[in-house]
């Protein structure tokens, strides 16, 4: 449980942090709340001969509305996240994706940012995000740009970061009225990775009717999965058990598991199904409650 031998780097600025990743190339990992880095180089699953620590870069960490987003600096840890009052009202699907990761140990160390970029389709944040229709922001050489989550994720543990760019801010539309959403998530054991979970947002109009939808998969595919058809069945219907029913009908035929120690494929599917069921009803009363 020791990690092999790496240069450790602190840079104090973004500007000296993207420069030492363009220096230092493929060779480097960037280290923020080390929840998940840290145990794979202990079990050198992973041994980077470079780790860039950008702990020490000031103004990463923060929560605030603006511009019609909710703004989560990158360095923002999982546990502001749990006692933000922001979050608890206003983004209930983040709430209840937060307080599932790990434990509190992890949750009071751990960062959205390092969640979203080290790109693991188990990790529970990639989702939300998709549910929520998020952007990343992204620092690199060449300046700053917005990648939309759809295309964030490019493969297991892979993102469409650059080389010598850090993901610097999340940013979440900022809910219409009428809006709600939930994650409910399936797990061997409190704060293991899920067998399965699904994170759902939507907004309902003054009639009733569904104006838009969002459904993530956590764990069920390579990468997370946006459960695009089922979006699209609710959309413009109101959304009562026999719309939600074939939403998640949909959404476990998006679903792409593989049979492991947490179960077989077939089971996975129908697991969404059933989570899926659970995770709208959840966000159709919150949206209600909020009309």
């Amino acid at each position: 449980m020791i990690p092999a031998a790496f240069a450790y780097h602190a840079p104090k600025s973004l500007t000296e942090a993207t420069a030492l990743l363009a220096k230092l190339g493929d060779g480097a990992k960037v280290l923020s709340g080390g929840q998940s880095l840290i145990p794979l180089m202990k079990l050198r699953l992973t041994s980077p001969p470079h780790v860039v620590d950008i702990n020490g870069i000031q103004g990463l960490a923060y929560l605030k509305e603006a511009d019609g987003f909710l703004r989560i600096g990158a360095l923002t840890r999982e546990s502001d996240l749990d006692e933000s009052e922001l979050i608890r009202t206003r983004y209930p699907l983040l709430h209840d994706t937060c307080k599932v990761i790990a434990d509190p140990l992890v949750r009071n160390m751990a960062t959205v940012g390092g969640n979203l970029a080290h790109g693991d389709p188990a990790n529970d944040h990639p989702a939300a995000m998709l549910a929520l229709g998020a952007q990343v922001v992204a620092v690199g050489g060449k300046g700053e740009r917005r990648i939309p989550i759809a295309s964030f994720f490019t493969g297991p543990f892979e993102t469409a970061l650059e080389p010598d760019e850090i993901l610097t801010e999340i940013r979440v539309p900022v809910p219409p009225a009428g809006s709600g959403g939930a994650y409910v998530k399936m797990e061997r054991k409190v704060g293991d990775f899920a067998t399965a979970a699904v994170a759902a947002q939507v907004t309902l109009a003054a009639s009733g009717v569904c104006e838009s939808a969002g459904i993530g998969l956590t764990n069920v595919g390579l990468t997370p999965i946006q459960a695009s058809r089922a979006e699209a069945a609710l959309k413009g219907k109101r959304p009562d058990e026999a719309a939600i029913a074939e939403a998640a009908r949909l959404a476990a035929e998006a679903a792409q598991p593989t049979d492991d120690l947490r179960g077989p494929a077939e089971y996975k599917k129908d697991l969404v199904r059933v989570l899926t069921t659970r995770a709208l009803r959840r966000a159709l009363e919150r949206a209600t409650a909020r009309r």
